[in-house]
């Protein structure tokens, strides 16, 4: 079973640019981020995926540094740029988060990854039911429900937000797991990097 995590980052944001690359402690923001996804178990391998833009060079830089692969594609089209990044290696299953979550938790990533497996399932969201805080969501999916999505998706959102056309397609299939009742006060807190109030 092989599995690739894919975190997909970019220096443009309309609300807060270059937000990963602000300094926390001595580190970038991306560089918590980075850190703590490669703590994950089940991932294989993780691919940082990026854009062309001229300074997302930094980007590639920090991964480079920990050792982490990028990839630069379409800013607009992120999941042709996902696909583009996966699709020699065809993994089992593909791992979606994203870098403006620097506390992201790697053992959340792995019981996503975990669930999804034993339940067969196509495609996975863990924070369906708002159990989470903001920050700590994971998608899981399959290559070839990626890759199906990349062939007929033709909506510009489904392009833009990578998983709505396989989210709508699996829907029903899926099995929602269930976190503990007392995490449920977790689920007001906000742990992502979105404006600059965050």
């Amino acid at each position: 079973m092989k599995v690739i995590g894919i975190t997909q980052a970019r220096i443009g944001s309309s609300r807060f640019p270059g937000k990963i690359l602000q300094v926390s402690c001595g580190k970038t923001i991306l560089e918590y981020h980075l850190e703590r996804i490669r703590k994950s178990k089940l991932v294989d391998q993780w691919i940082l995926a990026t854009t062309h833009e001229p300074e997302a060079i930094q980007l590639c830089e920090i991964a480079q540094k920990l050792s982490i692969q990028s990839y630069r594609g379409s800013t607009e089209d992120v999941l042709d740029r996902f696909y583009q990044s996966v699709k020699e290696a065809k993994p089992d299953f593909i791992v979606r988060v994203t870098s403006d979550c620097p506390l992201i938790d790697d053992e959340l990533i792995d019981l996503t990854i975990d669930y999804c497996i034993i339940n067969k399932l196509s495609y996975l969201y863990n924070a369906q039911e708002s159990s989470l805080p903001d920050g700590m969501d994971v998608e899981v999916f399959s290559f070839a429900s990626l890759e199906d999505a990349w062939l007929n998706a033709s909506l510009a959102s489904d392009r833009e937000h990578v998983t709505p056309f396989i989210r709508r397609k699996h829907y029903n299939e899926s099995v929602l797991p269930t976190y503990p009742k007392e995490w449920k006060e977790f689920s007001k807190l906000r742990i992502t990097l979105d404006e600059p109030a965050d």
